[in-house]
């Protein structure tokens, strides 16, 4: 769906992505990990198009548009204080398609519904968006980016500030949408996320990639990962700099 070759980026005159090169196929769950600053998030930017790379290419397979990508960023820009419902926030990602004076039509209002049905909230869509839960409201975001109707869903560590309870039921849902589109998550979850990604990508300016058949998958709920230990097995340990006792 997404192939990414040679792609470098930098700030002003320092690099912050080198020689990037990955495929991502159809109903792939990635997950993209990596130290803050190591260019996990204009990775993201970049396959987005919102912004562009100092050299090398990002292509879209035949059947994927621009259009297909749902995001979910990390910061929502949204005031949690400010009297908006649930259903209204979803509208947003019909933002486009609003019509001035009208607002939106019965089609908008419909796939908004069936959205937040999607993520299990449709009973919470008259409900203020600042008397919801941290997994709740992110579920919600989930659901604007599901209005676009992608193929392929781009989230930003979505699961920041949510408790472990709530961390799981969000890749619950993740999983569950994966099996009609590709998924691509950065997080640090990393406890959490191995149960469900397919395949890891670490990020530090360059990329070490790595499919999870080889990894354990069944994780308890209070079981700690070494993310030194998961890049090591990787290969992943000479790239990020790290020591580890």
């Amino acid at each position: 769906m997404i192939s990414i070759k040679n792609l470098f980026f930098s700030y002003d005159k320092t690099n912050v992505l080198e020689d990037i090169n990955l495929t991502i196929n159809d109903k792939d769950f990635l997950a993209i990990i990596g130290p803050n600053g190591g260019g996990k998030s204009t990775l993201l930017k970049l396959l987005l198009n919102l912004l562009t790379p100092k050299s090398g290419t990002i292509t879209l397979g035949d059947d994927l548009k621009k259009s297909h990508l749902g995001y979910v960023p990390q910061n929502t820009n949204l005031n949690i204080g400010f009297p908006i419902t649930a259903l209204e926030v979803v509208l947003m990602g019909h933002l486009v398609g609003k019509r001035p004076l009208f607002g939106y039509g019965k089609d908008e209002v419909s796939c908004a519904l069936n959205s937040l049905t999607q993520v299990g909230m449709k009973e919470f869509a008259n409900v203020k968006i600042g008397n919801l839960s941290g997994g709740q409201r992110q579920r919600v975001f989930i659901a604007r980016a599901l209005c676009s109707n992608p193929k392929v869903l781009l989230l930003d560590e979505p699961t920041a500030s949510i408790d472990v309870k709530g961390q799981r039921e969000i890749y619950d849902l993740l999983k569950q949408l994966n099996q009609t589109m590709t998924i691509i998550v950065v997080s640090h979850d990393i406890s959490v996320l191995l149960n469900y990604a397919k395949k890891v990508a670490h990020i530090n300016k360059n990329i070490v990639f790595h499919t999870l058949d080889n990894i354990q998958r069944d994780i308890k709920d209070d079981e700690h990962i070494c993310e030194v230990e998961l890049l090591n097995s990787l290969g992943a340990i000479s790239s990020c700099g790290c020591s580890h006792d």
